[in-house]
């Protein structure tokens, strides 16, 4: 199955270029195909050099490619890639690649072999390990995810984790759904909709 890996970004000239080819080099040693997979840099509105490095890369690197997003806001960005993917799978990771890239190839088989149709990474999953992480951060985000579960009655363990994967063609369901926030939560409603129509998570 083809798949897009994007990447927003907003003001990143001083990461963009070594992260993207620390993932660039992980894609190409496990998925050698050069037609199954992009990765789509989705500049959210940056003011410095981010856009010139994004167009750099994907001039230089065949399966790296940019779209312009004019305003802020992370769902927007991830709306506006997606509209405009033609891949099996479509999905996202931060730059700073804090989950473990090995994780990809898992959330890959998952969808592609194993019927899955949407795969999020947790941080708050059993035997999670996060480094570098404040206990006020820490306390934030696990009572923001009890505070979803509670009020929206899902089950899902952490709605903000910068690591989700889906079946392209299952998104425009989620949309209609109501996953359709231009900004951060837009994350947390993909996984909202996705239990609510009780989609393979």
């Amino acid at each position: 199955m083809t798949f897009d890996v994007t990447i927003p970004v907003l003001n990143e000239e001083a990461t963009l270029d070594p992260q993207v080819r620390i993932l660039y080099a992980f894609l190409r040693k496990h998925f050698p195909d050069p037609g199954q997979w992009r990765i789509v840099i989705a500049d959210n509105g940056s003011q410095d050099r981010t856009r010139s490095i994004a167009q750099a890369l994907s001039e230089e690197l065949p399966e790296v490619h940019w779209v312009s997003v004019p305003r802020r806001g992370v769902g927007l960005a991830l709306k506006t890639s997606w509209g405009q993917s033609q891949a099996d799978i479509v999905g996202y990771m931060d730059l700073d690649l804090a989950t473990d890239l090995p994780h990809f190839l898992e959330a890959y088989r998952a969808i592609a072999e194993e019927g899955y149709e949407l795969v999020y990474g947790s941080r708050l999953a059993s035997g999670a390990k996060v480094i570098g992480r404040s206990l006020k951060r820490e306390i934030a985000s696990r009572g923001f995810n009890w505070l979803v579960r509670f009020y929206l009655d899902v089950h899902f363990s952490d709605g903000m984790c910068g690591f989700k994967w889906l079946k392209r063609d299952v998104y425009p369901a989620l949309h209609e759904g109501g996953a359709r926030n231009d900004g951060w939560f837009f994350s947390t409603e993909l996984l909202t909709v996705a239990e609510w129509q009780q989609r393979r998570v």
